[in-house]
């Protein structure tokens, strides 16, 4: 799979000065944790969801969620763990040319891993893992011996060798107290660093944190116009998620809207990258279903630490792609500041005489976005996200 693989060959040859690269579920993790961008959650009752799994990959999703917990209600978990068996079922039966996203299950319980693992049989090699609801050190220890064990159970060879990964979902009302968010912050760093190589990324979930003080941000403002929310995704990124070698990618929590609301504040987006008779009607649309809000968090995410992102809703899935490729102006930084020869460090003037990249402070940047380019792929000089939105919206 790739992203923008949707798009029809001259397309992409036409955005791209360096095309999104290939990747498969035994890609190196951490390449993958990159790829997953925008990964859309989808309830698991949806009746025909293998049917709605391979429409959404062959419209650019490349990462989806089949959620078993906060989007169901409790009555029906039994009912939607058989329809997912069902649905995994049909999906083997499609064959190997069926386009599919990396798949993951949100479970509730640690016993849901081993239960389900053992009912999808085949269906379990179109699995890339789990995602671990309210996870804290004790529940997470107990989530991930489960997966483990699900494997040595005997989905091994269903796998043909291939581990499963997690997704831990950081949520927990223990990381909104002040008076022990810190320890909670330590312990999870304690258990994932345990099982790293089980660890894919580390999700934010900020509706249940807003939950715990009765909040919710609307449609006007970001997950960082909250305070107390701003305040979480920054110690959760300075313990969880550093460019040392010890952190996690951490991912964007999600944007709630994707119907018109009515509008308290001015729109977000400047009308300049909109101009030339190229795209102000998709701007008057973005505006109307206050996409606007959403843009700017997704380019926050990534100023805050943060990258790809939680999304409930289709259309979001396009904006968050389209603001993940790399300018080309960023690649041609970070190449600068990567050169073999700049190894000792220095300033040098940007390529663009724009600014300064100073060489030993930007360098774990500029490995990054690489990383990011990677899977992304770098537009070229004359493009902007713009156009990039525009051509996969009209797929």
């Amino acid at each position: 799979m790739r992203h923008f693989g949707h798009l029809p060959g001259e397309v992409r040859a036409s955005l791209f000065h360096r095309e999104p690269g290939e990747f498969t579920v035994d890609s190196p993790p951490q390449t993958l944790a990159v790829a997953l961008g925008a990964t859309l959650y989808c309830p698991a009752t949806r009746p025909r969801l293998a049917e709605d799994i391979v429409k959404q990959a062959t419209q650019g999703v490349v990462s989806m969620v089949l959620c078993l917990e906060d989007s169901i209600d409790d009555a029906d978990v039994p009912g939607a763990e058989e329809n997912l068996v069902r649905q995994f079922a049909e999906l083997s039966g499609r064959g190997p040319g069926t386009p599919l996203p990396l798949l993951f299950i949100r479970v509730r319980t640690p016993e849901q891993i081993t239960d389900l693992v053992t009912r999808l049989g085949a269906g379990v090699r179109l699995l890339s893992g789990f995602v671990l609801p309210k996870f804290t050190e004790e529940r997470g220890a107990a989530f991930l011996e489960a997966l483990i064990s699900a494997e040595n159970a005997g989905a091994g060879s269903e796998l043909g060798g291939r581990q499963l990964y997690a997704m831990p979902v950081l949520e927990s009302p223990e990381l909104m107290h002040r008076e022990t968010r810190t320890e909670t912050l330590s312990g999870i760093g304690r258990i994932v660093d345990k099982y790293r190589e089980r660890v894919l990324a580390l999700r934010l979930g900020v509706t249940d944190l807003c939950s715990a003080y009765g909040l919710r941000r609307a449609p006007d403002m970001t997950a960082y116009d909250v305070q107390m929310i701003a305040s979480v995704i920054a110690d959760v990124v300075n313990m969880l998620g550093r460019a040392d070698g010890t952190g996690f990618t951490v991912t964007g929590p999600v944007w709630e809207y994707f119907r018109p609301h009515e509008r308290m504040f001015k729109p977000q987006l400047r009308i300049s990258p909109f101009s030339s008779g190229r795209a102000e009607s998709l701007r008057t649309e973005l505006i109307e279903h206050h996409m606007d809000g959403l843009l700017r968090e997704i380019e926050l995410d990534r100023a805050n630490g943060l990258q790809g992102k939680t999304c409930i809703h289709p259309t979001h899935v396009a904006p968050v792609h389209a603001l993940s490729v790399v300018s080309h102006e960023e690649f041609s930084d970070a190449v600068d500041i990567l050169e073999p020869q700049r190894g000792g460090g220095g300033v040098l003037r940007s390529s663009y005489t724009n600014k300064m990249n100073e060489v030993k402070p930007h360098r774990a940047w500029a490995e990054r976005t690489l990383r990011r380019a990677e899977v992304f792929g770098v537009a070229r000089e004359d493009v902007s996200f713009v156009e990039l939105l525009a051509a996969s919206l009209r797929t």
